[in-house]
């Protein structure tokens, strides 16, 4: 599922704003460094987009640096580290198709990492894939129940794609009792109150 298509799935502009503001921090919060490109993504995805403007095109892939990780993951079959850096060069660019394999890899390797396992289950959702999205993200509570960025997650993977507004509130509902006050308890509310003004899926339920 292409980006455009995943954020205006849902009517409103107020999806598409949650969702950039999760991928954003999302990669600001990664647990292993991010390539030269990922500071040009951030700023991308965590600024609100105006209603009726386009999105802004993704920075390209850096080919020598995938190249180079290339060459030190065949080098070294045991290094989650630099697959998972080769997963984030292609997310950063959008190409989610391209950064699965390599998450997966990595994940295997580190099935502990919340947060390779929740950029694992991002990818999946936009390459269409809802039910391995959320059965990774579920992978990623089993390692840290209280990874915010997570349950945010789940919460649009149900309330947005599946058509499950209660699970989507639940989500997010776990959220604000984990850190309520801060900015993804903040984002969780601004769901749910979307969720019960009509704002959550194609059939309007």
């Amino acid at each position: 599922m292409k980006r455009d298509n995943f954020v205006f799935l849902i009517s409103g502009v107020f999806f598409g704003v949650l969702v950039g503001w999760i991928l954003g921090t999302q990669q600001a919060e990664r647990a292993i460094p991010l390539t030269a490109a990922a500071p040009a993504a951030q700023g991308q995805a965590a600024g609100a987009p105006q209603p009726g403007a386009q999105a802004p095109a993704p920075p390209p892939v850096n080919e020598a640096r995938v190249a180079e990780l290339t060459k030190a993951a065949n080098a070294d079959a045991k290094n989650s580290a630099v697959r998972a850096e080769l997963g984030n060069l292609y997310f950063d660019s959008e190409r989610f198709d391209l950064a699965i394999p390599w998450y997966e890899a990595a994940f295997k390797l580190a099935p502990k990492d919340a947060n390779l396992s929740t950029d694992l289950g991002v990818s999946y959702l936009y390459t269409d894939k809802p039910d391995q999205a959320i059965a990774q993200f579920e992978k990623s509570i089993a390692a840290d129940p209280k990874h915010l960025k997570t349950w945010l997650n789940i919460g649009i993977a149900k309330a947005m794609v599946k058509g499950d507004p209660k699970g989507g509130e639940a989500a997010w509902q776990k959220v604000i009792e984990l850190a309520p006050g801060s900015e993804e308890a903040k984002k969780a509310q601004q769901g749910i109150d979307a969720i019960k003004g009509g704002n959550h899926g194609k059939d309007g339920k």
